[in-house]
């Protein structure tokens, strides 16, 4: 998934650096007063400056960044190794990286092609093309439009996409037409990023091509820009076996698997990053790249032009960009990531600039994000720098109107029939109001507290930074809010009350807690009851319910552990493993709904009986600690017995 993240704007590359790396606190942004001229050889000190730093303390393998301008690639750069046990150096001409999500621009660029050629209609029933169907939702089909704008409406779509294992993979159609996502959301609405439906759109290109996807790229965007060393072809053929970068996910340990993307259209390639530099010379120069055209400089310009704001006032969506405006800049970008490449593409249209960069490896607690967002950060505000800017000020509206957005938000972009279902509340978003009246929201990738101030009516300003929080407000009640710069490809609900529950930390952090006690007690208190010669006083009826109480807790805990390993491993097992392994979780969540039948019956028993008050209090806490589990798992849907994800 596309995310980028936000870092500290600092004047010093030295405070650049470590900021990015050693998650500093951000200091407000101060531009240079004359900054330097976007060359070559300043480009490449500077890069060179924060890269040789660093890779080595993130502890990732490598990266590779490219500069293009006026047409041609101003300073293209390998750093750290394409193999650490040899010391392979990275040749950005010739060493490929996995740049992901980004791999969507080649896709959209094919589909536009057609759109050209008359092959492909942006706004026909998608379903045209097609040799199985997708449903209508509300009496409204799905469009190329909508694909390309991340507003189909489909709910989120993991399984198998990225797998470790060559016996599990299987081709784009195949993978398209073994479950079809449910339409959460009616067309053209919702803004809700799907590798699904970009995976339908390159499945598009295959069926009225007649061609294979992956050939059809290559025949047609890689041969005219002279891109000799990409291809969406997996596992990866013989002759590009030797220019991959290994894959790493922390340099200090062993390499990790090349990953096999299962809707190739949406992530599966495998580039130079010289080649990425013709494809953005390409879309900057209106489709042309030296004497090749890719795209007529109409097409070029309907997908960079065009705008679909689903929350106005924020950025909105181009077709296959996603807007990213910044420093007074038209930017139109995207990001990638996969399990361990981190990537991010953007051009800047009116300078006639763009910046390409991947990062081999996620880095200690994470660092990649941190230094892709300090390249993107320090690259704008050196060659690009806003005026520096005092703290906005707030409305007088900013307490009233902030303690009625305040509260919990889950994003568009879940699953919604699946067992998965559960990340939907188990990641909200929680904005609050802090003692000035600002709002307050830990970032989505660095966890880190940052702070909003309202600067026109139900809009917040980032006070480090350009992003905003926008929020939509009908009749009093927020409708549904934005965060900059996720905006173009997914929104945030407001959470009710029962959701809030379903996402309470609280909540699960009680019902663990009393789980893991009564369950530690048990064998303890038998071992002291031994030891002293004293029988429990239990009556047989007694001692039978009060067993099967602690069993329900045991088979609560391991529904929960398994739930929480599925997740911690999802995508490093064959999916039959993991099939089974979740098979397993959804039998013991079954089992534990019978428990909690026996941890009330164990309370009810203890307060009937004549019991002491330590038994009263800790079967009354366990049978509300399995209350608590059960509701958890049937609203989470986590019992829902698919393996469909």
């Amino acid at each position: 998934m596309p995310i980028p993240s936000r870092l500290s704007r600092l004047p010093s590359l030295l405070l650049l650096g470590f900021a990015a790396l050693l998650g500093q606190a951000e200091s407000p942004r101060a531009a240079p007063a004359a900054p330097p001229a976007l060359t070559a050889q300043d480009a490449q000190a500077w890069l060179d400056g924060l890269l040789g730093y660093g890779i080595p303390s993130a502890d990732v393998a490598s990266a590779v960044v490219t500069v293009v301008k006026d047409g041609r690639i101003l300073v293209s750069r390998g750093y750290g190794s394409a193999d650490i046990a040899s010391g392979k150096p990275v040749d950005p001409a010739t060493t490929m990286f996995r740049p992901g999500s980004v791999s969507k621009l080649l896709t959209w660029t094919a589909v536009m092609q057609l759109v050209e050629q008359g092959k492909l209609d942006l706004d026909k029933d998608v379903n045209t093309y097609l040799d199985y169907r997708i449903p209508d939702r509300g009496g409204r089909p799905v469009t190329l439009r909508n694909l390309m704008t991340h507003t189909a409406g489909f709910e989120e779509c993991i399984r198998g996409l990225i797998i470790p294992d060559q016996a599990d993979f299987m081709s784009n159609g195949a993978t398209l037409k073994r479950w079809v996502p449910e339409r959460a959301y009616a067309p053209g609405q919702v803004p809700a990023y799907s590798n699904y439906g970009a995976s339908v759109a390159g499945y598009l290109v295959e069926r009225v091509s007649g061609m294979p996807f992956e050939a059809y790229v290559e025949q047609n965007i890689f041969r005219p820009l002279g891109m000799e060393h990409s291809t969406f072809v997996q596992p990866l053929p013989d002759r590009f076996k030797g220019h991959m970068a290994t894959t790493y996910q922390l340099a200090s340990e062993p390499p990790k698997y090349f990953e096999l993307i299962s809707m190739a259209p949406a992530g599966s390639l495998s580039a130079s990053a010289d080649d990425m530099g013709r494809f953005m010379i390409a879309h900057l120069n209106e489709g042309r790249y030296n004497d090749a055209q890719i795209l007529k400089p109409s097409t070029a310009r309907m997908m960079h032009e065009f705008e679909l704001t689903c929350t106005p006032g924020a950025h909105p969506m181009a077709l296959g960009f996603y807007r990213q405006d910044r420093n007074g800049q038209t930017i139109i970008a995207h990001g990638g990531d996969t399990m361990f490449f981190h990537s991010d593409l953007m051009l800047l249209t009116r300078a006639k600039v763009g910046l390409y960069l991947s990062i081999d490896g996620v880095g200690q607690d994470k660092a990649a994000y941190r230094l892709r967002q300090a390249i993107e950060d320090g690259f704008l505000d050196r060659y690009f720098p806003m005026p520096a800017a005092a703290a906005p000020r707030a409305l007088p509206t900013a307490r009233e109107h902030g303690a009625q957005v305040a509260g919990n938000y889950w994003c568009s972009r879940n699953p919604k029939s699946s067992f998965l279902y559960a990340l939907r509340f188990l990641g909200m978003q929680e904005f609050r109001q802090d003692g000035q009246g600002d709002l307050v929201w830990k970032d989505l990738l660095t966890g880190k507290p940052r702070h909003f101030r309202e600067v026109a009516p139900f809009v917040w300003q980032d006070l480090q930074g350009q992003d905003q929080l926008v929020f939509v407000v009908e009749g009093g009640k927020v409708q549904h809010m934005a965060i900059e710069p996720y905006s173009p490809i997914m929104v945030f609900f407001p959470a009710t009350a029962w959701q809030s529950f379903l996402g309470s930390k609280v909540v699960l952090g009680y019902a663990l807690t009393v789980l893991l006690a009564a369950l530690a007690l048990w064998p303890l208190a038998a071992l002291v009851r031994c030891r002293c010669g004293k029988p429990s006083g239990l009556s047989p009826r007694a001692q039978g319910w009060y067993r099967a109480s602690r069993l329900a807790a045991l088979t609560n805990l391991a529904c929960a552990g398994g739930f929480a390993y599925w997740l911690q491993s999802m995508g490093e097992h064959h999916l039959v493993f993991a099939d089974a392994l979740q098979r397993l979780f959804q039998i013991l969540g079954l089992i534990s709904l019978a428990g909690t039948v026996a941890a009330i019956g164990n309370a009810v028993l203890a307060w009937t009986e004549s019991s002491g008050w330590w038994r009263k209090l800790n079967s009354a806490a366990l049978a509300v600690a399995c209350i608590l589990a059960s509701l958890l798992s049937l609203g989470l849907h986590l019992l829902k017995m698919g393996l469909d994800y």
